[in-house]
């Protein structure tokens, strides 16, 4: 179906219409076409222009004349024709207007001509028929809404086709906008994120391509402290060459060899006192108070008793010189070894801040390993010191040394590999910009690994495959049921091929003048034309005879009969095609025009052969009926199959709107003449949305007081007379108005009015003076005019 004429530019009256503009309801929402759409325009408003464009998209031409037409049409579908793609929406259009006619029915602009001939379904061969009915039971019928048979089945294929399609882009949509969030958002987009991630140009193509490949199975991602690495390294700026480390002088060997000889350096016995070299205790005591005595040696302190001379000699030789050098030796290496732990300390010194962050843990391992081995070190310092102090306090007794553990090759191997590390690093900082590459890169990598893992990528994918797998699967199904119904169409139409006579389609278009209007006297003959075979041309007959001469409404009545039974020909029976029907009572009386609405309305909307239907009129009366059609009356949104509009032109322009209520829910001419003429009396400045209630002025005042003051003054009075009966006293009035109407309501006699702007000031005095007087004369009725056009 046709949802709405979008947009239609340089079209005859019509010069810059915008459907979103203009066509809307009384709460300001865009109104759409229904599946049935009347129109009201008073003539040269632009029906016939809106017929000639929906014909365009019937034939595929659209005529030369107009100067760079441009319209567009929105379609239920989505398809959208316009001027350069007319035939696009593939289906059957069918248009009665004046072009129609002028076409199919020659002879009435020239009665040498004759009417095109067409072929519906013939009376003969009942085997066929009895075979077009069976497949068309198989199909079923095609109303929307409304399907059997084959026709529902294909269209419940649709329905599933459609909502897995439906499915299948929603799903992909989405998670397409997930990844180009993750590409290109503000806050967590790759791209906005550039020295993080490295690509400030980054984009959903490049994310896809990425995806792929840490969805491999050999990917490994990292953790947190991983992290933090990268980031060090990306937030790196090069560092200045670090210097040679100071080498540490490690003494260990060095203090064990000397250990060793104090330990095992032996004294000499001769002159010593035995019982001190068996007492090392009693020896350390003797020697202190050997030390106290020696500037005293006569008596003993301890005891007050004297020491004599041959004691204090033996003390003197038993605590000789090599005594005390040895002493002296041993407080010496030990100062030393205690000296060496102080200096070593379990940290080497070196700031790891001095290293890029790469090289950072693995100074940080190189210093747990010092650490370590340090501690041994001190260890073994610590054990040679107690066998050491142990020598001192049995100084005269020598000792046999404990080996110690010596770790220097392993504390200097430490050193090695840090020197190394110093010297990678300072080789690091040229490579640094490549680092900083790999680096993003990976952090990149883990991002998007890590944003997969939140939305259930893997999952989402799967879905999405599953789901585009039953959306070929439904497509599929729906074109192997759409094959199958263009099957069946197909042999219909062989078929009704066999079936085509042209002298059917002349008896239905008498039928049809028989039945709806009475007219036995006037009908169409099939002639055969002998040198073509069986083919045939129309003629309209009058009691026998070719007629000529024929009236408007004779030709009017001959061509709309012609139009419906055309519908029947076998181009277009059961093709559900959508039907514009332009003002089809012209110069038609009010039985004829009953007559054409009883066949719209019995023919086309009770049997409901159509996929949508526009009428157009210019004539209330066959508004009046129209609103009568069947299902016309409903107003629920959800069982409305009727939309009203009015077709109006200001000046030069037309525009479509939606009808208003007065012309809606009233029918008579009468009520439409007076909102004119109120609405000219209450708008003081003309402007492109107005001007035709100025302009239109003099007939429209002409006639609503034709129509009123023939029921007032119903006797002979001539129209001036009238006038002057209905104003009263004063003439001027009558006067006025009657010039006002006259003059602006026809050319004749004052040529240069057509030369002259319209008096805007004079036709809202004049339309004020009518209002005031029906107020004045009859107060009831003017109050029931102005409730009728929805003013209180």
């Amino acid at each position: 179906m046709i949802k709405k004429i979008k947009s239609i530019r340089n079209l005859a009256v019509f010069h810059d219409f915008i459907w979103d503009k203009a066509v809307l309801d009384k709460e300001g929402n865009i109104t759409e076409f229904n599946l049935n759409n009347i129109f009201y325009g008073r003539n040269y408003s632009g029906k016939t222009t809106l017929s000639r464009m929906f014909r365009a998209m019937e034939t595929g031409l659209l005529s030369d004349k107009y100067q760079s037409p441009e319209f567009e049409t929105t379609w239920s579908d989505g398809n959208s024709v316009h001027q350069n793609n007319l035939l696009s929406h593939g289906k059957k259009i069918r248009v009665f207007n004046e072009d129609f006619i002028r076409e199919n029915l020659k002879f009435i602009t020239n009665p040498a001509e004759q009417i095109q001939s067409f072929a519906i379904l013939g009376d003969d061969n009942n085997k066929i028929e009895e075979e077009i009915r069976q497949l068309q039971a198989i199909l079923g019928t095609n109303i929307p809404g409304e399907e059997t048979g084959l026709f529902k089945e294909l269209r419940q294929c649709q329905v599933e086709a459609e909502d897995a399609n439906k499915k299948y882009l929603a799903d992909k949509d989405a998670l397409e906008k997930k990844l180009s969030l993750k590409a290109t958002d503000k806050t967590i987009g790759i791209r906005n994120h550039p020295l993080l991630f490295g690509d400030q140009n980054y984009n959903i193509a490049k994310l896809k391509t990425e995806i792929e490949f840490v969805s491999k199975e050999d990917y490994q991602s990292f953790d947190e402290e991983k992290v933090k690495e990268l980031k060090k390294t990306i937030n790196q700026d090069s560092l200045e060459t670090i210097s040679l480390f100071s080498k540490i002088d490690f003494r260990l060997s060095e203090l064990i060899q000397r250990a060793k000889l104090l330990l095992e350096k032996k004294i000499l016995e001769s002159g010593k006192i035995e019982s001190l070299l068996k007492n090392a205790a009693l020896n350390r005591w003797a020697k202190e108070g050997h030390a106290l005595h020696k500037d005293n040696h006569h008596t003993c302190r301890f005891c007050e008793n004297s020491i004599s001379s041959e004691r204090w000699i033996a003390l003197n030789q038993h605590f000789d010189e090599a005594s005390d050098l040895i002493e002296n030796q041993l407080n010496e290496i030990l100062n030393d070894i205690e000296v060496e732990i102080a200096e070593k300390t379990e940290v080497l010194g070196i700031d790891q801040n001095l290293f890029y962050v790469k090289f950072q843990e693995e100074f940080v391992r190189y210093q747990k390993d010092y650490k370590a081995e340090i501690k041994k070190y001190k260890d073994s310092l610590r054990n040679l010191s107690k066998q050491l102090e142990e020598r001192k306090n049995d100084l005269l007794n020598e000792k046999v040394y404990q080996e110690v553990s010596d770790n220097t090759n392993e504390l200097e191997k430490v050193f090695e590999k840090i020197e190394i590390l110093r010297m990678q690093s300072n080789d690091y900082s040229v490579e640094l910009n490549g680092e900083k590459k790999k680096a993003q890169d990976a952090l990149r990598l883990n991002e998007i690994n890590n944003y997969l893992i939140t939305i259930e990528y893997a999952k989402n994918v799967k879905l999405i495959s599953d789901l585009d797998r039953s959306k070929s699967e439904k497509s599929k199904l729906l074109q192997e049921k759409s094959d199958e119904v263009n099957q069946y169409l197909r042999e219909i139409e062989e078929k009704k091929r066999l079936l085509n006579d042209e002298e059917k389609g002349a008896d239905q278009v008498n039928e049809y003048l028989k039945n709806y209007f009475g007219h036995n006297f006037l009908s169409l003959r099939a002639i055969e034309n002998e040198e073509s075979g069986k083919h045939f041309r129309f003629e309209v007959i009058r009691e026998g005879d070719r007629a000529h001469h024929l009236s408007e409404g004779e030709c009017s009545l001959i061509s709309f009969c012609y139009f419906m039974a055309k519908l029947h020909d076998t181009e277009t029976e059961d093709s559900m095609p959508i039907i514009w029907i332009d003002d089809p009572i012209s110069s038609l009386d009010g039985n004829h025009i009953f007559f054409i609405f009883s066949m719209i309305n019995e023919e086309l909307v009770v049997q409901k052969k159509y996929e949508q239907l526009f009428i157009s009129t210019h004539n209330l009366e066959f508004l009046k009926y129209l609103k009568r059609l069947k299902g016309a009356e409903k107003r629920d949104k959800k069982e409305k199959k009727f939309n009203f509009y009015l077709i109006e032109r200001s000046a030069k322009y037309s525009s479509i709107l939606c009808m208003p209520n007065y012309l809606y829910q009233y029918v008579t001419e009468f009520n439409f003449l007076f909102e004119q003429i109120y609405h000219c009396s209450i708008t003081s400045k003309v402007d492109d949305s107005n001007f035709g209630y100025f302009y239109n002025f003099g007939n429209n005042a002409r006639k609503f007081l034709e129509i009123y003051l023939f029921y007032r003054f119903p006797g002979k009075e001539g129209e001036l007379e009238k006038y002057k009966l209905f104003f009263g006293d004063s003439t001027i009035p009558a006067v006025l108005i009657n010039r006002i109407n006259n003059e602006y309501s026809h050319l004749s006699g004052v040529l240069e009015r057509g030369a002259l702007p319209i008096d805007v000031p004079e036709m809202n005095a004049a339309a004020k003076l009518i209002l005031k007087r029906i107020e004045e004369v009859d107060s009831g009725q003017y109050e029931s005019l102005l409730s009728s056009i929805g003013i209180n």
